[in-house]
């Protein structure tokens, strides 16, 4: 009987008090109330720089389909001429596939293709997180001209 009590006794003396578990609660409310935002914008500055490399690997893609074609796929072809044989004049005469697929933006939309560009002799960008043109921050567009 004795060594029960002993054994209940300790027990009740390793647990945590109801004062301390709210202080640690507390804390770890002030860190993540300090650390959230800093991560979130994290967030943004890495779907900008996704965007930046897949608008740069499309771009690459479309210098090689120039080399081998004498001419970048036309707006109607668009960037789709990169991963399926245009059917479309002009058909390409030296056609091979150039990217494995195509990826969207990494907001989920697709990205766009001018030829003629309205900043380059191609344009291949992405409208950013709204999905419309023009914008600030984490909204703005992102293209090949930057």
């Amino acid at each position: 009987m004795a060594r029960l009590q002993t054994l209940l006794r300790r027990a009740r003396q390793a647990g945590f008090t109801l004062i301390e578990l709210m202080v640690v609660l507390v804390i770890i409310g002030v860190l993540a109330a300090l650390i959230v935002p800093n991560v979130l914008d994290r967030a943004d500055d890495a779907r900008v720089t996704a965007a930046r490399t897949d608008i740069s690997n499309l771009g690459q893609a479309l210098k090689l389909y120039r080399l081998d074609n004498q001419r970048y796929p036309t707006a109607a072809q668009g960037l789709q001429a990169l991963l399926v044989k245009p059917t479309t004049g002009p058909i390409p005469p030296n056609w091979k596939p150039y990217v494995e697929k195509l990826p969207n933006d990494p907001w989920g939309n697709p990205y766009q293709y001018l030829n003629p560009g309205l900043k380059g002799e191609i344009d291949v960008f992405s409208f950013g997180a709204d999905a419309q043109p023009g914008g600030e921050g984490k909204n703005a567009d992102i293209g090949s001209w930057q």
